[in-house]
């Protein structure tokens, strides 16, 4: 039987809890600067500047009419180097879906990271200052790797923080091109 002490310490333990989920909640949203959207699942995408290695510039409206996949990656970042393969054999068994890496690093190092380890789908640079490219597009915890997956349209079918497993990978990339 509880006594009294007892339930006050699992009351304090409650709220401690509690608290702790409201706090770990607020934080993810204050990293969103004041007057960015972020686009959540089911909205529009917002039409983010993006650079080629080459330095040519690119919108992610570029890509309307195609369901795009984008996978947010860093050089240093080892979860997101180990999805790579996955997405590279992806891109060319879903020739219907454009994958896209966008890499959330400096141009020097992914372009010797891409010269020693190619993928055979395009990558871009995204904004690495504040608002960065990821974040606009969902991530609001700026985790990475990160996944966006787009209709044709280009509103946000679904979203994923950390590697894609195998299976969201093919369900991701396995419907039909009429979105």
């Amino acid at each position: 039987m509880f006594n009294r002490s007892t339930w006050m310490i699992l009351l304090v333990a409650a709220l401690a809890a509690a608290l702790g989920g409201w706090l770990q909640h607020r934080s993810r949203l204050a990293h969103v600067p004041a007057g960015v959207t972020v686009a959540a699942v089911g909205s529009l995408a917002p039409d983010v500047p993006l650079t080629g290695l080459d330095g040519r510039a690119h919108r992610l409206a570029d890509y309307r009419g195609h369901r795009v996949l984008l996978n947010f990656w860093a050089s240093w970042c080892g979860p997101c180097l180990d999805e790579m393969p996955a997405l590279d054999r992806a891109a060319r068994a879903h020739p219907d879906t454009t994958v896209l890496g966008i890499a959330m690093d400096e141009p020097a190092r992914v372009q010797a990271f891409l010269a020693a380890h190619p993928v055979g789908y395009p990558v871009l640079l995204g904004r690495l200052g504040s608002p960065s490219t990821s974040l606009q597009l969902g991530d609001t915890a700026e985790i990475l790797p990160y996944s966006a997956l787009l209709d044709a349209n280009g509103r946000l079918l679904a979203t994923r923080r950390g590697p894609l497993d195998a299976a969201t990978l093919d369900r991701w990339l396995s419907v039909g091109p009429a979105d």
